[in-house]
């Protein structure tokens, strides 16, 4: 562990958690899983046969995003368009029931996203993916606007959760830049490539390796151009940090005027990585809000992402766990 990391804060923050409330905006989806086992080949077409044991259904997207903020112990507020449909209902509902605040979530008639993954003796088999992409706008986005102001003002921080179905874009990042530059409440942002104009004064970024590259224009194969490739995003953007997740090789952090901060993997093994991204900005969030540095909360986000990386689907990590996990470092 970095010498300049001091566990006893690290705890102490995750230990302050339930006193925090964090905004989380951006495109609400379930995820469905279909369990099943796989003994024979389609006589049809060369595919496995999967044989359906149990289906799950979890709050996926940004709402994912909010579960894990529920699942270390804080507050949340979830904010978002969801359709008038069963699959809308559906997100509302298990929402609720994981103490996620949904009051600036916005009805709209257009379909809820839902990802449909197949899993087959813990492997994923295919995604099937029902979404149709839009923006808000005219009585969606006025609505969002007044919720938006009303959430900002119980919120420590500020999530923006963009998969580009079309929630995120220049209205709603304008509303929110501007109420959360009268709050001084900072917005973290975890992009999408295609949309990078539109995060222009986001306090700080969290893409991937491709990502950050498509974003910077900069091919990522080491620790020099990852630096080259974060200070550009942050130039052109004008945040004041970006923190690149990079897989099995951890994250590095880029602040201004700072040298490169590499954090290495927490992961031991590796099962499945959906959802690590919102693990990483969930968490570090939440220890930003609770008065750590950004190499602190760097640091924090890694281990968490470390232990939701080592189990099947959408998966959260409990503060019981990251404490355990802070306390085992050497």
């Amino acid at each position: 562990m970095n010498s300049n990391i001091d566990k006893n804060r690290l705890v102490n923050a995750v230990r302050a958690f339930p006193e925090t409330t964090i905004l989380v905006v951006g495109d609400l989806m379930l995820d469905r899983f279909v369990w099943g086992e796989v003994s024979r080949i389609s006589p049809e077409a060369p595919v496995p046969v999967v044989e359906v044991q149990k289906e799950t259904i979890l709050l996926g997207g940004a709402a994912n995003v909010a579960n894990n903020i529920r699942a270390m112990g804080g507050g949340c507020i979830l904010g978002g368009v969801c359709g008038n449909d069963d699959a809308g209902t559906s997100l509302l509902a298990l929402a609720s029931d994981r103490g996620i605040d949904t009051g600036a979530v916005v009805n709209d008639a257009g379909p809820t996203t839902v990802k449909t993954r197949i899993i087959a003796r813990g492997q994923q088999v295919v995604r099937v993916d029902r979404e149709e992409k839009r923006k808000p706008g005219g009585d969606v986005l006025k609505s969002l606007s007044d919720v938006f102001l009303e959430a900002v003002s119980r919120a420590g921080c500020v999530i923006v959760s963009d998969y580009a179905k079309g929630m995120i874009n220049h209205d709603v990042m304008g509303i929110l830049r501007d109420t959360c530059q009268r709050h001084a409440i900072p917005v973290l942002v975890d992009p999408k490539p295609s949309n990078m104009d539109i995060y222009l004064g986001a306090t700080m970024l969290t893409p991937n390796s491709l990502e950050a590259a498509a974003m910077s224009g900069i091919e990522i194969s080491d620790d020099e151009t990852l630096f080259l490739a974060a200070s550009r995003i942050m130039k052109n953007l004008d945040a004041s940090a970006v923190l690149i997740t990079r897989g099995p090789h951890g994250m590095g952090l880029v602040q201004k005027q700072q040298p490169l901060f590499t954090i290495p993997t927490m992961a031991r093994e590796v099962f499945d990585v959906t959802g690590a991204g919102d693990t990483v900005i969930a968490t570090f969030a939440m220890g930003i809000a609770n008065g750590l540095e950004m190499q602190e909360a760097a640091w924090l986000a890694n281990i968490a992402a470390g232990i939701v990386v080592g189990k099947v689907g959408t998966a959260t990590a409990d503060s019981h766990e990251i404490i355990q996990a802070i306390n085992a470092l050497s």
